[in-house]
């Protein structure tokens, strides 16, 4: 069965016809094949994160994205430790959330949310507040779209002896990241975001002399990031409760066709032309992006609501998704925004029909009015 239509979000996203027949066999989660499956996805996500299995190590956490940011935020920082959260939109205060309910010490720096995290800022905070001892970050903040500088805030971190958390949710396997050669200490992110998987779990890869430091330190008892690895590797794959074994098995053949395709740099490129493709069609149609272009990532692009002519979102959206297009509404409270997300199965040829499209409604809008 077909899909009614092209989920142009920044996850849950459009799926391969391969992937989700994938979901099609029942797996036992003590069984050695399926085991052996999770072993296998463990060590290509160090491949896909430039890591090497030496120093780095990849476990999973069930549920979505937001409870491996939990189990680690909740994991890694010691009662006595202090997060600097950087924040510029809406994910980055979801992780203030998470730290004010664990009863974490921290701080924020704020940033607008069309202006990257300045380095410089981090730098001079850290240098200031020596009590903190990790640091967090959302690599591309999916609120606007905006990417933020990963190795120059990175650099930052490092060069001031601090823990690095990094939230890279919409990033990781869309965007070539060098975990190892940055040093991130811990990078987080879904199984149906870039990597092109379904819902049903999150994964983090970890230096493994900080992960070891974390025994006994999780604030909660399934979301422990220490035991769910230990687990993994005393017993070869096994999930300390249940596993998503259908989700995981997709996400298996999703990284199988990551790799067909030629690896995080084709898959870049690929949403690279989606994201400009679509840009160049909106501006066309007389909208204007909420982001300057240098500052754009190809995950998700955040435009205005048009001024030249009467919009409603609702009547906008249902146009597109009668269309075979589903975008998605905007996340901001200082303006009247909508989001177009360019990844997952989606190429080039549905970003020209979905602009033709738009351009049309633009077109009966006007004429209308």
């Amino acid at each position: 069965m077909s899909n009614p239509y092209l989920l142009l979000t920044p996850g849950p996203l459009s799926t391969t016809s391969t992937v989700k027949e994938a979901m099609l066999k029942d797996w036992c989660t003590w069984d050695h094949d399926y085991k052996t499956i999770v072993q296998q996805i463990r060590l290509q996500l160090l491949e896909v994160g430039r890591a090497s299995k030496e120093h780095y190590t990849a476990l999973f956490m069930q549920g979505s994205g937001t409870f491996g940011i939990e189990s680690t935020i909740g994991s890694v920082i010691p009662n006595d430790g202090k997060l600097l959260i950087l924040r510029n939109g809406a994910y980055g205060k979801r992780i203030e959330e998470i730290a004010k309910v664990l009863q974490i010490s921290y701080v924020s720096l704020i940033f607008d949310t069309n202006t990257q995290v300045d380095p410089q800022a981090v730098e001079r905070t850290l240098v200031e507040d020596t009590s903190i001892t990790h640091v967090a970050m959302v690599h591309c903040e999916t609120t606007t779209g905006i990417l933020n500088p990963l190795e120059a805030v990175i650099d930052v971190i490092k060069r001031n002896n601090r823990i690095a958390i990094i939230d890279a949710m919409s990033s990781f396997g869309g965007i070539p990241i060098e975990v190892e050669q940055l040093q991130i200490d811990f990078i987080i992110s879904s199984a149906n975001k870039c990597i092109q998987g379904v819902p049903g779990f999150s994964f983090i890869l970890c230096q493994r002399n900080e992960l070891k430091k974390c025994k006994g330190r999780a604030r909660s008892l399934s979301l422990d990031l220490y035991d769910q690895w230990d687990t993994m590797e005393q017993d070869e794959g096994k999930w300390r409760f249940t596993s998503p074994t259908h989700v995981v098995y997709a996400f298996a053949q999703a990284l199988k066709e990551l790799a067909e395709e030629g690896g995080v740099e084709a898959r870049h490129a690929r949403y690279c032309r989606n994201q400009q493709m679509v840009v160049e069609g909106l501006v066309q149609a007389g909208f204007t992006t909420y982001l300057a272009r240098e500052f754009h990532s190809p995950i998700i692009t955040t435009f205005l609501y048009p001024v030249h002519f009467p919009f409603s979102f609702d009547h906008f959206y249902h146009d597109l998704k009668s269309a075979g297009y589903v975008i998605y509404p905007g996340k901001l409270t200082d303006a009247n925004v909508f989001r177009i997300g360019n990844i997952g199965d989606v190429h080039a040829e549905d970003m020209k029909k979905l602009s033709e499209q738009i351009l049309r409604y633009v077109g009966e809008m006007k004429d209308e009015n």
